[in-house]
């Protein structure tokens, strides 16, 4: 689909992006849509007998963003959430104080400090959001010195061991 941010030429997306600042103009039809999908995968397979209690969201920029906005809307009970690189979206349409059945969710956060696409300002903004929505127990926000909008090897182990911890074998 043609992307506004990408001077509107066809990329992989979820939904359509005008910018990257806290004032940006969303696409709400969009991100709502796009999320209403990603619950569609989640009933999918909790039908094909996986507990929606062992489902981990994660992605990368849109793919994370969308990652935390279906986590915070869904009325799955998820695992975890890995937010790379990415925002939360329509972030004011969330009231304070703890979101519904997914309010002790496991979150990571992470976040390269010379992002030049999705600035680290933005993914702070959504960190502190992200902490009056979920218990602040289970949210963890690392940032990583030198990476741009792009992953590291740290950044790698840093979620193995997210998942190791969230989803042990069962038996």
């Amino acid at each position: 689909m043609p992307v506004s941010f990408n001077m509107n030429m066809a990329m992989p997306s979820w939904f359509d992006i005008t910018g990257l600042s806290p004032e940006s103009k969303e696409d709400e039809p969009g991100i709502k849509q796009a999320a209403e999908d990603v619950k569609a995968l989640i009933e999918q397979e909790v039908k094909n007998g996986i507990p929606s209690n062992r489902i981990i969201l994660g992605g990368f920029s849109q793919g994370g963003a969308l990652s935390l906005y279906t986590a915070l809307t869904t009325q799955q009970k998820l695992a975890g959430v890995t937010a790379l690189s990415c925002w939360l979206p329509l972030r004011s349409s969330f009231s304070q104080g703890p979101i519904g059945v997914n309010r002790d969710i496991s979150i990571l956060q992470c976040h390269g400090d010379c992002d030049p696409l999705v600035p680290l300002m933005l993914a702070s903004l959504t960190a502190e959001k992200l902490k009056t929505l979920v218990n602040p127990a289970n949210f963890t926000f690392k940032t990583y010195e030198g990476m741009m909008h792009s992953s590291c090897q740290q950044e790698m182990m840093d979620i193995k061991q997210f998942i190791d911890k969230l989803l042990p074998p069962v038996d």
